[in-house]
């Protein structure tokens, strides 16, 4: 296999910063569920939706990384 520094650098980065995203979600749905939970049928399937597209640029940086 041929990895170079920059097909890690895609993947550190591409992991790192969409993990943030899905913890700050995670986070404040817990926090607005807390606060009002019978709002959940409105707060759950938007945050499941924002951690989707999160999870999806982790998906992208995985695929540019074996690109390289």
């Amino acid at each position: 296999m041929n990895f170079s520094i920059s097909g890690g650098l895609v993947i550190a980065l591409g992991g790192i910063f969409p993990a943030i995203a899905i913890a700050l979600v995670g986070s404040k749905a817990m926090e607005a569920l807390g606060r009002n939970p019978e709002a959940s049928g409105k707060i759950l399937p938007a945050m499941l939706l924002a951690m989707a597209f999160a999870e999806a640029i982790a998906i992208y940086s995985l695929i540019l990384a074996f690109g390289k």
